[in-house]
């Protein structure tokens, strides 16, 4: 009997552990987004013109806008250049200096045709905000509106 007992017992033993085997849970799965209804995942609110233009400081319309440069390393940023315009909308400055260079947190996307030099387009920018080294190395003011968009100037 003793040696029944010392061969059952670790075979018990086993068994137990083996039935009692917890398996992990994420902790996702035990939470509740009350919040469901209210997310857009991958949707940012892209203004309209109206809005772009009264959000703004600075408007430009010009059919010379052109990346000047870009840089990938931690949060990336580019860099327009503006060569010529018309002023619609001045907050700070009464005279624009060409070219001017602006900063964007986003690619913009230009309609760049060298044939059709008369698609010109709205530059919507704000005073620039942050970005200290670079805007002192690059004489930049002003980056693009956030929520803006590329809009086409309307022939009248």
């Amino acid at each position: 009997m003793n040696k029944r007992l010392i061969i059952g017992l670790p075979v018990l033993l086993m068994i137990l552990l083996v039935s009692c085997e917890k398996k992990y849970q994420s902790p996702g799965q035990y939470e509740e987004d009350l919040f469901a209804d209210e997310r857009q995942e991958g949707k940012a609110y892209i203004m309209n013109e109206e809005e772009c233009f009264d959000a703004s400081e600075l408007v430009i319309a010009s059919s010379e806008v052109k990346l000047a440069d870009s840089s990938k390393r931690g949060k990336p940023f580019f860099i327009y250049k503006v060569r010529s315009g018309r002023v619609l909308k001045s907050i700070r400055d009464s005279v624009i200096d060409y070219p001017i260079e602006f900063l964007s947190t986003y690619k913009l996307k230009l309609n760049n045709n060298n044939n059709n030099n008369n698609d010109s387009m709205y530059v919507y920018m704000k005073a620039l905000q942050g970005y200290k080294l670079i805007a002192k190395d690059r004489d930049l003011r002003y980056q693009w509106l956030r929520g803006g968009s590329v809009y086409p100037v309307k022939k009248k």
